[in-house]
């Protein structure tokens, strides 16, 4: 498992008739910038992952600027994250649409609309076994669903 996790960003994965994307993959699908709390970000394409399901629906995440934002946003707002399909984050539902996502402090993960409002906030946990890390990456999961990684921090979303 762990030199899988190690290969993330060099290698596509497949679980349950889904792929996991690199950044490669997602730089050709996800815009230079992107609007979140009444402002544009520029992406980070080259920090980005996501999964396209067997049926053609993808979930993308992708690090941001948010150098031009107040310390109150950048503390929750650190990447774009759009769900095509409704999907379960951290056992919690998530509708279809367009979001920022952080790893904020006491091991959470919170999920806000584009205009900065708290949707969900549920537990991260910290896999100390990843070997290299990288600034964000998708990576299949055991129990069936993907890994959304900041660093060494994680959540596990599924449909």
């Amino acid at each position: 498992m762990a030199m899988a996790m190690m290969a993330v960003p060099a290698i596509s994965q497949t679980q349950g008739g889904a792929t996991v994307l690199k950044p490669a993959d997602v730089q050709k699908l996800l815009p230079a910038s992107v609007f979140y709390r009444g402002q544009s970000a520029t992406t980070q394409l080259r920090n980005s992952g996501g999964v396209k399901f067997a049926d053609g629906y993808f979930v993308l995440a992708t690090l941001v600027d948010t150098s031009g934002y107040s310390t109150g946003v950048q503390t929750k707002y650190s990447a774009y994250f759009i769900a095509e399909v409704p999907i379960k984050v951290g056992g919690q539902s998530l509708p279809a649409g367009a979001y920022g996502i952080g790893f904020v402090a006491d091991n959470k993960f919170v999920v806000t609309d584009v205009g900065g409002h708290d949707l969900l906030t549920v537990d991260s946990a910290d896999d100390a076994g990843l070997k290299r890390p990288t600034p964000l990456a998708v990576a299949a999961d055991s129990s069936g669903g993907f890994r959304l990684y900041e660093g060494h921090k994680y959540v596990v979303f599924s449909r």
